[in-house]
């Protein structure tokens, strides 16, 4: 049924966008709208009612986001906010207005409680304060999945949300200063390599404990999500499994051949003390990641040396 309905991707240039577009024409989909930042404002309500008005999408992914790091979300608060809390309103309303018949809203599993106990199931969500360094983002990111559940409770419409954890792999963003963590380590210890350091200083005291998800296991989550008749209103998409941010560190090193010495640097913020997200509701569906950390990594750094080569490396 999902192979004949019309499927709108929102933010298909990004790496979540992008690796939900692949999974799909994999699948068989070929009934895709897909539109660039250029072609559609999200944050511009007439435009975006003109767009569903026009092309009336049976299924919308909503993978557009204003998305950064640590330094990104502490230093533009206001863009964060603003930016994603319009264009979720924008679609979500469009959506319900237009008769969109499924609406999968996906958010991050940064809107938990800074202090969530471990593992953080869905249930802790708006239980106690948010990390202040990504409260912005997060408070708008919340704002569009209760849409989704208040718009499914009152309306009856298909509309939830899927809760990813950190991802990387082909097409991430390398900003030097704006980047996730992640696409930062593997970028900085990539030069270091070039450069013959023989010492790389990372954020914070390396002791936070992340998951991390590849962005092509995100993609076949999200998908099995759409193929099921009644999913739940939100639920998190993560690997189960948790590093430090120091042995992070060290595998990106071990990944890209970088010889020399990893410091930490105690003086940086280092963010929530540790985030894993509970994929038992997940799981109860039918479905489990399946690549591994370390695959997982030489997969993400063959993407950025081809991204260098072909000189498409995403820098913003």
């Amino acid at each position: 049924m999902l192979n004949d309905t019309k499927i709108y991707v929102a933010g298909h240039r990004g790496m979540v966008g992008a690796a939900v577009v692949r999974r799909l024409q994999n699948a068989g989909h070929e009934n895709l709208l897909l539109k660039s930042r250029d072609e559609l404002d999200l944050t511009n309500q007439h435009d975006v009612n003109s767009f569903f008005s026009q092309n009336k999408p049976d299924v919308v992914v909503f993978a557009a986001a204003k998305v950064g790091g640590i330094h990104a979300n502490n230093t533009y608060p206001a863009e964060f906010i603003y930016q994603n809390l319009t264009m979720a309103t924008n679609a979500i309303h469009a959506a319900y207005q237009h008769g969109v018949q499924r609406f999968l809203f996906l958010g991050s599993t940064c809107i938990y409680p800074r202090l969530a106990p471990q593992p953080i199931s869905e249930d802790s969500l708006l239980t106690s304060e948010l990390e202040p360094t990504n409260e912005a983002y997060a408070l708008a990111k919340i704002a569009g999945l209760k849409l989704c559940q208040f718009y499914r409770r009152q309306y009856g419409v298909l509309f939830h949300s899927g809760l990813p954890t950190n991802l990387y792999g082909p097409g991430d963003n390398y900003h030097p200063e704006n980047s996730h963590v992640l696409p930062a380590l593997i970028r900085r210890l990539h030069e270091a390599r070039e450069s013959s350091q023989k010492e790389v200083a990372i954020w914070g005291t390396g002791t936070p404990l992340r998951e991390f998800l590849h962005v092509d296991d995100l993609a076949a989550g999200i998908h099995h999500l759409l193929k099921l008749a009644d999913p739940p209103d939100l639920v998190n998409i993560g690997s189960g499994q948790e590093i430090s941010i120091l042995n992070l560190a060290k595998a990106v090193a071990e990944t890209v051949g970088f010889p020399g010495q990893i410091t930490t640097d105690p003086s940086r913020p280092d963010g929530t003390p540790r985030k894993l997200s509970d994929i038992n509701r997940l799981r109860a569906t039918g479905w489990a990641p399946k690549i591994s950390l370390s695959d997982g990594l030489k997969s993400a750094y063959a993407s950025f040396l081809q991204e260098i080569d072909t000189a498409s490396l995403r820098s913003v």
